[in-house]
């Protein structure tokens, strides 16, 4: 069987990654070998490139180089050599994050983001270059004041948690933006539903597309 590659994004208190175990789970049950990751992270740089990113103050250019080095390496050392061997990479977030959150919540240029994703995620194909993205990308939409409610108390926040509800307003926007370019490879779900209901969203996007009986 070919690799598949799936990312769970959303703004901070969606609650994507309660259900990325389940995923994992299901796809478990057919047969699968999952690998379970995040960025940024996944890798002992990336993950260190992680720490820096999540708590140190820094410029939005600097954000979203360290960025973009961890997902070069994540791709390089485990995402890649994982879709070789046809296994099934569920990850917590990838690039939309990206654009969302340096691009939309801090203002960065869209177009220095685009060469960079183009650079970093370039793969070589019969001489022409095409760009590793997900197959399958389940956005949690989830309304910024929902999940500021959500984080509060649940953990002591990084930088980014916590943000002002506005800057979480940008990001969300951002992911509308991202998923209007390119709709086929997204899949919308309601986060503010009952997490049975979600679950069930969740499912049905995998489904739709064969992956899962």
């Amino acid at each position: 069987m070919s690799g598949l590659f799936i990312s769970f994004e959303g703004i901070d208190g969606a609650g994507k990654s309660t259900h990325i175990e389940s995923l994992a789970h299901a796809f478990r049950a057919q047969g699968r070998i999952v690998l379970l990751t995040r960025e940024p992270g996944g890798t002992p740089l990336a993950e260190k490139l992680r720490t820096l990113v999540l708590n140190d103050p820094m410029d939005a250019m600097t954000e979203a180089l360290l960025v973009f080095a961890a997902r070069r390496d994540h791709l390089q050392r485990l995402i890649e050599p994982a879709l070789a061997r046809g296994e099934v990479v569920l990850c917590d977030r990838f690039t939309d994050a990206t654009f969302a959150y340096q691009g939309g919540g801090r203002g960065f240029d869209l177009q220095v983001l685009q060469v960079l994703e183009s650079w970093v995620q370039a793969l070589p194909q019969g001489g022409t270059a095409a760009i590793r993205q997900p197959d399958l990308t389940i956005w949690f939409d989830l309304d910024p004041d929902i999940a500021a409610a959500r984080l509060v108390g649940a953990r002591v926040p990084d930088k980014f948690e916590a943000q002002p509800v506005e800057f979480f307003r940008r990001v969300a926007a951002a992911y509308g933006q991202r998923l209007a370019g390119a709709p086929q490879r997204f899949a919308r779900v309601n986060a503010a539903s009952e997490r049975d209901a979600v679950w069930q969203d969740v499912l049905a996007a995998v489904q739709q597309r064969g992956w899962l009986a």
